[in-house]
């Protein structure tokens, strides 16, 4: 058990207000995806997809994240978080009044395109605030903050799905009006994204220099402590820097593959709930329609999970509850796959809680010790969502050619491996 510390307090210093002016961030973007994770079922049935087409949503929105990533980095680093953030907002903004007005054209395509440009928009809010968050605090709580911030993220992913009943609610199969049931929930969020941005513009933020971002991790193996000037040569302490170049630190990259790998996982698990408890296999079976109150429901016990293993980081490692969490889903979907009923739809909504703590602790324990080169690998950790492109094709494939159950097999490799991170690949080398 670890000692409890303070989680805003750092130097004298209360960065309460700027957390949870960033934290804001997150339930915005949780919001776009949890009501996108609902609407692949919906273009399967308006314009006739199969699974693995539908998923284009998925490759179209985290396919942008693999473009952007390393721009919005490289955007950072010259101007700063908080510009960083006001930019990432308004391409978000972009985005989802595009997708409005191109609606009544019922393109797929164009549709897609426009989710690149959201996607854009994500991936650099993403890259300012998911870091922004370790920083506003003192190292050692780096991991607790995180998992705070991102459970408004989950609080947000309960309610997107709700915003797409509107969405499932008002379907026309009327040749020209297919997707008009899109055009007012992209239209508000859109709108609303916009008015965020020019507070934004207005906001006092601290900004997290390169000397800050040293100091919170000891840069080039200095210790924190203005106290004293020894060096800090132990991987293990919470002030260490690798002062190795960043793709010579193993724990990082590591934890880029085990991220990629978490997001492949979540984005197929999220994106097939709909499909899981609409099958015409499954018993008992729901209608489509109410798809979005069980995909909300899922996200609430992923927000519970986020709350719940916060808390619990004051008290247990990050990285034994990773290997906990890591081993209950691979218990848990061979479950969801045997098609026991009820039993495999509790046991994946036990996926949906367990897989909670997963993206932000891998996302603090990789970019620990990196000092100065946190921005640049916060980039790759964030690019690394690309995993969530490349996976549910495969996983819809599957499911299309041996049935929705069984496309839950496909993702156990994937939280092997995170189990694996969380065993060793984490470990700090000098």
């Amino acid at each position: 058990m670890s000692n409890k510390k303070s989680l805003f307090v750092k130097d004298g210093v209360n960065y309460a207000a700027p957390f949870a002016a960033i934290s804001a961030l997150f339930f915005l973007w949780g919001v776009a995806h949890g009501m996108l994770d609902t609407l692949d079922k919906n273009f399967q049935d308006m314009l006739h997809l199969k699974k693995w087409q539908s998923s284009f949503i998925q490759v179209s929105l985290y396919g942008a994240y693999f473009l952007m990533a390393i721009p919005a980095g490289l955007f950072m680093k010259k101007y700063g978080y908080k510009k960083g953030v006001i930019f990432g907002l308004i391409l978000f903004a972009t985005g989802a009044l595009l997708a409005a007005a191109t609606a009544p054209l019922q393109s797929f395509v164009l549709f897609l395109l426009c989710l690149l440009v959201i996607g854009a928009g994500l991936t650099t809010l993403e890259t300012a605030a998911n870091p922004y968050t370790t920083k506003l605090g003192p190292p050692e709580t780096a991991e607790r903050r995180i998992n705070f911030s991102q459970s408004f993220n989950g609080l947000a992913w309960v309610v997107g799905p709700l915003i797409a009943l509107y969405v499932y609610g008002n379907q026309s199969h009327v040749e020209g009006e297919k997707m008009i049931s899109i055009v007012l929930p992209f239209a508000i969020i859109g709108l609303t994204v916009l008015a965020v941005a020019f507070v934004f513009m207005r906001l006092s933020l601290p900004e997290i220099t390169e000397a800050d971002e040293n100091a919170a991790h000891g840069a080039h193996g200095v210790s924190s402590n203005q106290d004293s000037d020894l060096e800090v040569t132990d991987p293990a302490d919470p002030r260490y820097v690798s002062i190795k170049p960043l793709a010579e630190n193993r724990h990082f990259v590591l934890g880029v593959i085990a991220q990629a790998c978490y997001v492949a996982a979540q984005t197929g698990i999220f994106s097939y709930l709909i499909n899981f408890v609409s099958d015409h296999d499954m018993h008992p079976r729901f209608d489509v329609k109410y798809g979005p109150y069980f995909l909300s429901v899922g996200f609430l016990l992923f927000m519970l999970g986020r709350i719940t293993g916060s808390a619990m980081m004051k008290y247990y490692k990050p990285a034994r509850m990773l290997a906990v969490y890591s081993i209950a889903v691979c218990v848990l979907l061979p479950v969801v796959a045997a098609k026991l009923g009820w039993t495999s739809l509790i046991a994946l909504y036990g996926i949906f809680f367990f897989m909670s703590i997963m993206f932000p602790t891998i996302f603090a324990m990789a970019i620990k010790g990196l000092g100065s080169k946190t921005k640049q690998g916060s980039s790759f950790l964030v690019m690394a969502v690309v995993g969530g492109a490349i996976f549910p094709p495969l996983m819809g494939w599957v499911a299309d050619t041996y049935g929705m159950a069984k496309g839950f097999l496909v993702p156990i490799p994937l939280f092997i491996f995170i189990l694996y991170y969380a065993i060793n690949g984490y470990k700090i080398r000098a």
